[in-house]
């Protein structure tokens, strides 16, 4: 599908706007910059108010100030670095224009004494005298209607400038056409929504701070447009996966009973309402690709074994994949005795499998004698041949984007798809990152988990933590000590994890403390991870937060050290590690004094609340969205536009009416569908384009 024609001076080289040469385009590259239209993208960040003074006694120095002056003496430097004085008069007051190393001969043009001239920039008093050193603008009367009251800032780059950004936004605006609307009219009109067009002139030519705003409607409805042709792309992804014929599997119901009545508790009703909606998917003749969200000890894993069981029950497969072997090994535990219970062969595939071993594993899986296979991503691999995969449960996804997704997809030739986070995302980051997915929520504990204490505790009282610890070990409970991330060198982490290992060996005995980090080889780190499982060792110190991923129901204690250098997902997962058993469990935030603000709102969040998604919340309003979930491997887009924080709201509104246009129009060939087709080649969603295409 090519471009249209109208968007041709928009997709045109940058040196086709006045002023630019090969020079300056190579500059704005770093702004992100490489044609007309992204400049129509790069929103002003601020503003400055210019609107014009009578006198410098109009303002409250130090502030900004635009008067029209009468030029008086100058005075050059009486020393090689000293300033150049230019004497002005405004109607009220004498004062002073002030220039270092500049040129005489060059203000003398700029500013003739005896002649009046329109000043503005930042007035300062120096030795109780007004002086504005380097004015912003100085222009003669007649040119004074070009500086507008309100001047918009842009975001700026090496060698370019604020003059030149703003003379190329309007080149820019000048060539842009209007375009037919893809805007929804009622909502266009309930939001109270200007033009596209309308809105870009707006946005580069506020009239004052307000317009600046995320929430005015210039602004609004430019961020609007970036979260519409988003989610419209995820659409087209959801509709193009559901396009792929997927196999009908409704299960009886059979295996899933024993299992449930093996059990010694009743799943909680978000559990039962997540069954529901993934049970209706996978009876639908069209591929699931849902995404099963909960909390830190919600019940993911036994939702996504019923599942499971329900492909068997139909005739089918299944497959678990987890990121690390740790993990599907864990896994492979966690569900042995639900596999015993409901009768089925239960099989895990690793990186580790060789030879005879791993070709009987394969034999098996082929001719359909194993019902579940769990797995990381070596399942993946090409002599991996199931019988009849009909449901792939992923887990712990975030490593994992779109794209991947999709692969995925191809191995079954219709397999549904299942991901599990144990991450809780805030509602608008989830459809920004999966708005190409349906989403269960589990937002409920299962019964018996009982609340876990939490206490902030300050390094100086380190003693009595390790007393405390002391006797819970005589108690025969265990623990898990998590030591700082110092400095991201892993020399250091290793050095201070060492450290504490043995002052905890020497208080604890000998052989009760084990030690995991990110330096041993596997095989070490796997028999501490299963002596500290068997309970043989009764405390154990880890450096990074990953290798944290066990289930020790009789871990009842969690210490963090400097738990001010972590971040709020990461010390709300890692107090989720206890809590898991019959008994009460304690996590304990050890700080370093003094906190910081931010520190200390973290360390108070996770004290005062479990609830996963409140936390996620804070945290996405304290860090915003790419630190949440580290832009770089979520695949969670970059929005230049549109501020995730601020206009989180618009996501879902964005999503619903994207994927309400697609259900009237899937090829995108009515007169709105058309016009959203610009908005995609604006915004360049290339791959929306290459969907519709294939479609």
């Amino acid at each position: 599908m090519s471009r249209p024609p109208e968007l041709f001076p928009l997709f045109a080289a940058l040196e086709t706007l006045d002023g630019i040469g090969p020079k300056t385009a190579r500059a704005f590259e770093g702004l992100g910059i490489t044609r007309p239209k992204d400049m129509l993208f790069l929103l002003p960040a601020m503003g400055i108010d210019r609107s014009r003074k009578s006198s410098v006694r109009d303002v409250t120095p130090p502030a900004v100030l635009t008067v029209e002056v009468e030029v008086g003496a100058h005075f050059p430097p009486r020393k090689k670095s000293g300033p150049y004085r230019v004497i002005v008069r405004d109607p009220m007051l004498e004062w002073a224009l002030v220039f270092f190393h500049a040129r005489g001969d060059y203000l003398q043009q700029q500013l003739p004494t005896g002649q009046r001239r329109l000043v503005s920039g930042r007035v300062e008093l120096f030795d109780g005298m007004a002086q504005m050193v380097h004015p912003d603008h100085i222009l003669r009367p007649e040119e004074a209607a070009t500086l507008p009251a309100f001047e918009p800032v842009y975001p700026l780059t090496a060698g370019v400038t604020l003059r030149a950004v703003q003379k190329a936004v309007a080149a820019t605006l000048a060539r842009t056409p209007d375009l037919a609307e893809w805007i929804d009219p009622a909502l266009k009109v309930r939001e109270g929504w200007p033009g596209w067009r309308q809105a870009l002139a707006l946005a580069h030519a506020p009239p004052d701070a307000a317009a600046i705003a995320p929430g005015h409607p210039a602004r609004a409805r430019l961020a609007y447009d970036e979260f519409f042709a988003h989610q419209l792309t995820l659409s087209l992804a959801r509709q193009h996966m559901r396009r792929g014929k997927g196999v009908a599997s409704r299960g009886t119901g059979r295996l899933q009973a024993r299992v449930l009545a093996s059990l010694p508790y009743r799943p909680t009703g978000a559990q039962t309402r997540a069954l529901a909606e993934i049970a209706e998917d996978m009876a639908a003749p069209v591929r699931m690709n849902r995404l099963l969200q909960g909390d830190v000890g919600a019940g993911k894993t036994l939702v996504a074994f019923l599942a499971l069981l329900a492909v068997v029950e139909a005739g089918g497969q299944g497959v678990l994949m987890a990121p690390t072997e740790i993990l599907a090994r864990q896994h492979l535990e966690s569900l042995a005795p639900m596999a015993a219970a409901a009768g089925v062969r239960v099989e895990i595939l690793t990186g580790r499998d060789k030879g005879a071993d791993r070709a009987a594993k394969l034999a098996d899986l082929a001719a359909g004698r194993i019902a579940v296979l769990i797995g990381t991503h070596a399942v993946f691999q090409k002599d991996v041949d199931f019988a009849d995969l009909r449901l792939a449960v992923i887990d712990e996804q975030h490593r994992f984007g779109v794209a991947q997704r999709m692969e995925l997809g191809a191995k079954g030739q219709a397999a549904d798809v299942l991901v599990m986070t144990a991450t809780p995302i805030p509602r608008s980051l989830a459809l920004a990152s999966y708005g190409d997915m349906d989403v269960s929520v589990l937002d409920e504990k299962p019964a018996g988990r009982k609340p876990i204490r939490t206490a902030l505790v300050s390094s100086a009282r380190m003693d009595e933590v390790v007393t405390h610890l002391r006797s819970a070990v005589a108690e025969r409970r265990q623990a898990y000590w998590v030591c700082p991330l110092v400095e991201e060198s892993e020399v250091v982490d290793l050095a201070s994890a060492v450290e504490r290992f043995q002052m905890l060996r020497a208080a604890l005995g000998e052989g009760r403390v084990g030690l995991v980090h990110g330096q041993m080889p596997v095989a070490e780190k796997d028999a501490a991870m299963a002596r500290f499982v068997a309970g043989e060792t009764a405390v154990l110190v880890a450096t990074t937060v990953i290798e944290v991923g066990v289930n020790v129901p009789n871990a009842t204690i969690m210490v963090i050290e400097r738990a001010e250098t972590f971040g709020l997902a990461q010390l709300h997962q890692l107090r989720g590690r206890v809590g898991r058993g019959e008994a009460e469990s304690t996590c304990l935030l050890l700080y370093q004094a003094p906190l910081s603000e931010g520190a200390e709102r973290r360390l108070k969040t996770i004290r005062d609340t479990e609830d996963g998604f409140r936390i996620a919340e804070e945290d996405l309003a304290m860090r915003g969205a790419g630190d949440l979930i580290g832009t770089a491997q979520s695949g969670l887009p970059r929005f230049r536009m549109a501020d995730m924080e601020r206009q989180s709201a618009l996501m879902a509104v964005a999503q619903t009416d994207a994927r309400r246009l697609l259900a009237d129009d899937p090829a995108l060939e009515g007169a709105r569908g058309r016009a959203a087709r610009l908005l995609l080649w604006l915004l360049d969603q290339d791959r929306a384009i290459r969907l519709l295409t294939v479609g």
